[in-house]
């Protein structure tokens, strides 16, 4: 069974169709990466998953439950989800380690102790063990978003959603994030990322989608998509993608 799979998905805004009829399946461990220009509709797909927004038509099915039935526990599937946004979206006034902890205590009926061990030993595996009773104002970019990112694996999500985590960073901290996204790749971690990060997308993908006007135009591996992609719209893309010299 599919981890998340999403059946002829809309999501309309004042009569604008910003998704339009969706289809994707998202295995285990898989890591599927959504490419295309500005405003083609890869946030809402993600805000979409998470619930943030509410399908127009279609269905959205995670671990084979519809979470798109209006009946659904909202509450309750976003616990299964962990989402990554590109402002960092830390509070300011908490520590590091509280603001990881916050989530799994709160909501997840942590123990105090517990939750912090759990987020003391992500803080260690990923270079932050000594930023935990830091405040996010004391931490660079690049350190914020991986917080940003540890904050929601704490939850021990089945799914996590990662929308341009990058693109609020100066380019000397890219690299610091993406090689905290390798890492979780490589520990198995089942994904959907949006990026403008063309070759590490190509290098950490195993499906690549390309959206184009809320259209899922094209998916394959990030192989077939950036070296003999079907569609002319996906050529024109890359091509302009490779001339601004983000590949």
């Amino acid at each position: 069974m599919s981890v998340l799979t999403m059946e002829g998905v809309w999501k309309n805004f004042h009569g604008h169709s910003v998704l339009r009829g969706i289809d994707l399946e998202v295995e285990a461990h898989e890591v599927v990466s959504l490419i295309g220009a500005s405003g083609s509709g890869k946030s809402t797909l993600l805000r979409c998953v998470n619930l943030l927004e509410t399908v127009d038509d279609g269905a959205i099915h995670l671990d084979g439950e519809e979470i798109t039935d209006p009946r659904v526990d909202v509450d309750g599937v976003r616990k299964r989800l962990g989402i990554v946004f590109q402002a960092f979206n830390l509070f300011p006034h908490m520590t590091v380690l509280d603001n990881i902890t916050l989530a799994p205590r709160q909501v997840h009926g942590v123990a105090k102790a517990q939750a912090e061990e759990e987020a003391h030993a992500l803080l260690t595996r990923f270079g932050l063990a000594q930023k935990a009773m830091a405040y996010p104002d004391q931490l660079s970019g690049g350190q914020q978003q991986r917080v940003a990112i540890i904050r929601a694996l704490a939850t021990q999500p089945r799914l996590m959603l990662l929308d341009e985590v990058t693109s609020a960073l100066d380019p000397e901290l890219v690299l610091e994030v993406l090689g905290i996204i390798r890492e979780l790749k490589e520990s198995g971690m089942t994904m959907i990322l949006t990026t403008h990060e063309m070759s590490f997308c190509r290098d950490i993908s195993d499906t690549v989608c390309f959206l184009d006007g809320g259209v899922l135009l094209e998916k394959g591996p990030p192989e077939q998509i950036f070296s003999e992609p079907e569609h002319a719209r996906t050529r024109e893309f890359l091509g302009s993608v490779l001339r601004s010299g983000r590949f």
